[in-house]
């Protein structure tokens, strides 16, 4: 795929520009973005192993063709509304990465009978006995992976146990289909640096890869052997035994990412288009409208060593003022201001000046808006608006 050609939107103004646009909305830096996959997938390639793309970031078809290894996958999706959505777009191979409920099977073997090979993901019995039962049902051997717990993050079967690893796996092979095992080093979202990291990546690969000789030594099939994390991704130095790595967050990049190293502040592709609409000189304020309707009211960075607020402010460039912060939101509004404890001076910006704000957490921001207004580093033009969707 080539990742320097824009597809045009159907009736897109050619004259529409960053100062023409209705604000807030969210603005994709296309050169940054595509810069991004293609450093991963030197990455992984150097590795030896291959790329599933979690789509959860984009939700966009437009976005997801850019960074999957091909128009039918792989890909990983968090809600079966984006397994449906991708698959009237074509793509055929897809992960669904967040536990089965029973009450989902229905969609999912809907989904399978068109032709899209989704796997699910469990950690208990109960799952996939509900996995096994609806297989029957449906008249097919519905896929799953049984996830395992590498970090004690959030969920999974931990490492040790054995015996719950063999029942889940006897209970699909019987019923269903035991496709693999995954997991995800949610510890890695912590930072702590390159060591950590690295570290972070190779008990995530050892989790997963024990768990497949463990499967395998019982006479269990293990063909699919899935990591990810994009901060693993980044810092993963063997990944031996390992078939594929999914990470998501890696296209856009946010300031979670930079503030535990995984990538600079100039790398995020992903920003929020605001105006300025008031001034608190008193106050030191600069008011925008963009609020946390737009922005999102994620905090990450709270926790980290550089608290970037609400977001980071850029100029209409994409350059980032030195430490100007949306300290505060309202719905609407957006209140700009220097970060405490900093010497900086807020920059002279009059009414109707236009700013972009960097995203703490790209997935949380960008699902406050319905399309990506895409422009390249330096240039106001926008090129092309690529549709995103929520929902579940």
């Amino acid at each position: 795929m080539d990742l320097a050609t824009l597809a045009p939107s159907p009736g897109l103004a050619t004259t529409t520009t960053l100062e023409t646009l209705e604000t807030p909305c969210l603005v994709l830096d296309a050169d940054r973005m595509d810069r991004n996959i293609k450093r991963l997938r030197n990455r992984l390639d150097d590795l030896g192993v291959s790329l599933r793309p979690h789509l959860k970031t984009a939700k966009s078809i437009d976005v997801a063709r850019r960074f999957m290894s091909a128009p039918e996958g792989p890909a990983t999706v968090s809600t079966l509304k984006e397994a449906e959505q991708f698959a009237a777009a074509g793509v055929r191979d897809v992960i669904y990465a967040v536990g089965i409920a029973p009450s989902k099977l229905a969609r999912v073997a809907e989904l399978r009978a068109k032709g899209v090979d989704l796997v699910v993901v469990l950690d208990t019995v109960e799952q996939a006995q509900a996995v096994a039962e609806a297989s029957r049902g449906a008249g097919m051997r519905i896929p799953a992976m049984i996830e395992i717990d590498c970090d004690g993050h959030r969920s999974g079967v931990v490492p040790g146990n054995h015996a719950q690893l063999l029942e889940i796996g006897q209970t699909l092979a019987a019923g269903a289909e035991l496709r693999g095992v995954l997991t995800h080093a949610g510890d890695s979202y912590k930072g702590g640096g390159d060591e950590a990291q690295q570290r972070f990546a190779e008990a995530e690969r050892l989790a997963v890869v024990e768990a497949a000789q463990l499967l395998r030594g019982a006479r269990l099939p293990c063909p699919v052997v899935s990591v990810g994390s994009t901060p693993t991704a980044h810092h993963a130095k063997d990944l031996t035994g390992v078939t594929e790595v999914r990470a998501g967050v890696f296209v856009f990049f946010d300031l979670v990412m930079a503030g535990i190293g995984i990538c600079q502040v100039e790398d995020i592709a992903l920003s929020v288009l605001a105006t300025v609409i008031g001034h608190q000189r008193e106050k030191g304020w600069i008011i925008t409208d963009g609020g946390w309707m737009s922005l999102s009211r994620d905090r990450g960075t709270s926790r980290q060593a550089i608290d970037q607020g609400y977001g980071l402010v850029s100029d209409i460039d994409g350059n980032a003022y030195q430490d100007i912060i949306v300290v505060d939101a309202n719905q609407e509004h957006g209140i700009l201001a220097v970060r405490p404890g900093s010497n900086a001076r807020l920059p002279s910006l009059a009414i109707g000046d236009r700013v972009r704000i960097l995203p703490n957490h790209a997935c949380a921001t960008a699902a406050q808006h319905p399309v990506y207004h895409v422009v390249r580093s330096g240039s106001h033009a926008v090129e092309a608006c690529w549709p995103r969707f929520g929902g579940w």
